[in-house]
């Protein structure tokens, strides 16, 4: 009998321990640091990303548009200058070496803006 109620509670114990948790279910936003990019748009985030950072800035706004690389004021523009320089727009923000820094002037991103612009580039950059 006594044997009986062991062999059972060993069955009762290794089946239990056979239990898997998916890290990406339990936690899952773990992997990108806490920085929730499954729901970034243009008009929602990155719109204000921009605007913040790069058109209200002064840079990328209006007559000084012209002196830099064009207006981020909208879509359609932030879209003209990303066909032709996305590599170097994402080298750009990330402060990567041999790129122009962005934000001119301004300190770097906040890593999870940073996140949600790549996110937005390498889905295409719609409008959103």
């Amino acid at each position: 009998m006594q044997k009986l109620i062991l062999v059972i509670a060993v069955l009762v114990l290794s089946l239990s321990a056979c239990y898997y948790d998916n890290e990406e279910e339990l936690y899952p936003q773990a992997g990108s640091g806490g920085c929730d990019t499954a729901t970034t748009t243009y008009a929602a985030v990155i719109s204000k990303i921009t605007a913040t950072s790069c058109a209200l800035s002064g840079c990328h706004q209006g007559t000084n548009a012209s002196r830099t690389i064009g207006s981020f004021e909208n879509h359609e523009e932030i879209k003209k200058y990303l066909d032709i320089n996305k590599q170097r727009f994402i080298d750009a923000i990330n402060h990567n070496a041999g790129a122009p820094t962005m934000p001119k002037g301004g300190s770097k991103l906040a890593p999870c803006d940073i996140k949600k612009i790549e996110k937005w580039i390498n889905k295409g950059y719609l409008n959103n």
